[in-house]
């Protein structure tokens, strides 16, 4: 298909090839209206065929739709077949990689894996499909235990009902971390080299394998280890949600093979429903994706919640608060995180991982955050004499953090066993914060006293964040000008010391769309574009000398940082 032929002309060829009776059905009557003459027609396939659904470091992910600008089987055919020729392309001479193919529980996940499979088989490549729907983080483990080439996953994980994508990893020197560049630009070229040259029906098809159980219950054994339950987790009484995703049934395995007591269940929710009919968005972060869990805690009596978001790599972490809407409050991504981090510490300056570089030459244990996430965790690493890496976001590279323990972003994403899966894992994650809760509660206390320790060991941080949802990510890139234009002089009222923008390389990162704005009295703030959803993010972080103070820094900056977007959207 010609990246020179008109909307209309292109949206001919597409149903040409289409093999999908929904999508077809979808597009027929717009292609017959477009040729009517009817204008809203047109404009409809201007946005579906204008351009390309971009292939980029985070896979595919977007609308369900017919068009090239939308996730359905023809576009998900195209990148399987040009991943397929990069693998080949790549492979040694000879040699037959084994690609391991992962699927959650969203419209159409299970399609597309079929699909894909079917493809790189086709290509000559070993495919092999998980048993069923599971979790990110099993298709994470898979790549690295199967010893893969590389890895799918099919999923959009928190993104809105309608969307779907494709996360793409790479076994071998990367150990099962997504892809990086180069790799997505290689990739990109061999997918629109399949795009304009081959149609869907003449992609080659082949047999491929269905894995055994045993890769699920490899992951369910070694995720148990990351906690095994102590004393103090005899009669926990504890709420979980799914999200209505995929993460239950294989977290209530690790739960019972590691001790803990199963959890009271969100009955609404627990169960995989890609129509996720009780919230809006299925992202534990945004406002009221939680309420039901609240509900179900308040009518349990509960000591705490945890959720996975629909696919599992996420966890949120909720406790009773007085002061809250509700009486409950979900813990921060960087509240968790620095917690995880904490115990994570501990353990690796206990193992004797600080006291020397290891004798094998390898990276000194460290640390890892994305540079958006909590300045808090290299006081951490500080403490314990381990090194920290702060990396752009995206566990694409936390996870390459030399010689990594523990790594984390603010987005409710944490890596907490990290020879396991190099990549966020909700599940994990929630064992470990089972086991820190657990010992808590050996000692008489909550997790809420465990954040005050935090908070007395290594000081008052907090953060917060300003989000913009647009219906038209154009008004993202004026407002990413308009700052770098005119820079503020000063947020809130306190002068910004200096402006770092990753457009021109900073410390050694590579090129990014982000501003780093470093305030007078040590506050941060950090604007960048969502790299998954169509939203401008302000990342606000601040020190204080109580939790009182810092409350009043980061309400001021909160302020102050809503006017900055505000006057840059004028």
């Amino acid at each position: 298909m010609s990246t020179s032929a008109s909307p209309l002309e292109a949206a001919r060829a597409w149903l040409a090839q289409d093999p999908d009776e929904d999508t077809r059905a979808e597009l027929a009557p717009l292609i017959d209206a477009a040729e009517s003459g009817d204008a809203a027609a047109s404009a409809e396939l201007e946005d579906r065929f204008g351009v390309r659904l971009e292939f980029g470091t985070a896979g595919l992910r977007g609308r369900l739709g017919a068009g090239s600008n939308r996730m359905n089987r023809v576009l998900v055919s195209q990148a399987a077949a040009g991943f397929a020729a990069y693998l080949r392309e790549k492979a040694a001479e000879g040699s037959r990689p084994t690609v391991v193919i992962g699927y959650d529980g969203r419209r159409n996940s299970d399609v597309f894996a079929a699909d894909s499979a079917a493809i790189f088989a086709g290509a000559g490549l070993r495919a092999v499909i998980l048993p069923r729907l599971l979790p990110t983080p099993v298709l994470a483990f898979a790549v690295r235990h199967l010893d893969a080439a590389a890895g799918v996953m099919v999923t959009a994980s928190h993104n809105p009902p309608d969307d779907n994508g494709y996360k793409v990893y790479l076994g071998g020197d990367d150990h099962g971390s997504q892809i990086v560049a180069p790799a997505d630009a290689e990739i990109a070229a061999h997918i629109e080299r399949v795009a304009e040259t081959t149609t869907v029906a003449d992609i080659p098809r082949g047999e491929y394998e269905v894995a055994d159980e045993a890769v699920v219950r490899a992951y369910v054994a070694a995720t148990a280890t990351v906690a095994p339950a102590p004393a103090g987790a005899a009669g926990m009484n504890w709420v979980y949600t799914a999200m209505h995703g995929v993460g239950y049934e294989t977290l209530s395995a690790i739960l019972q093979l590691a001790g803990y007591p199963l959890p009271v269940v969100v009955e609404e929710q627990i169960e995989p429903d890609g129509r996720f009919p009780t919230v809006a968005f299925p992202n534990p972060e945004e406002p009221g994706a939680m309420d039901l869990s609240f509900a179900t805690a308040r009518a349990a009596g509960a000591e705490f919640v945890l959720a996975n978001d629909p696919d599992a790599d996420r966890l949120a972490v909720a406790i009773p608060d007085d002061s809250a809407d509700g009486g409950w409050r979900r813990l921060t991504g960087n509240e968790t995180g620095l917690l995880l981090g904490w115990r994570a510490a501990e353990r690796a300056a206990a193992a004797g991982a600080a006291a020397s570089d290891p004798a094998d030459g390898s990276a000194r244990a460290s640390l890892a955050c994305s540079l958006v996430s909590s300045p808090g965790l290299e006081a951490v690493a500080a403490h314990y004499g381990l090194d920290f890496h702060a990396t752009l976001t995206g566990f694409k590279w936390i996870s390459r953090a030399p010689g990594i323990v523990f790594g984390f972003e603010e987005a409710l994403g944490y890596l907490v066993n990290p020879e396991t899966v190099r990549d966020k894992d909700g599940i994990s994650a929630a064992v470990a914060i089972l086991g820190m809760i657990a010992e808590a509660r050996e000692e008489g206390r909550t997790l809420a006293d465990v954040l005050d320790g935090f908070a007395a060991t290594f000081g008052f941080f907090q953060s917060g964040q300003v989000s913009l949802r647009v219906a038209d990510t154009a008004i993202i890139g004026r407002i990413m000008s308009a700052l770098r234009d005119s820079p503020p002089a000063e947020i809130g009222g306190v002068v910004v010391d200096r402006i770092e923008d990753l457009l021109t390389g900073v410390d050694g990162y590579p090129p990014g769309d982000v501003l780093r704005l470093w305030l007078a009295d040590g506050s941060r703030v950090i604007v960048r574009p969502s790299g998954t959803e169509p939203k401008l993010k302000a990342y606000l972080d601040v020190r204080g000398t109580s939790a009182e103070d810092a409350a009043a820094r980061l309400a001021t900056l909160d302020s102050g940082a809503r006017a900055l977007i505000a006057a840059a959207q004028a």
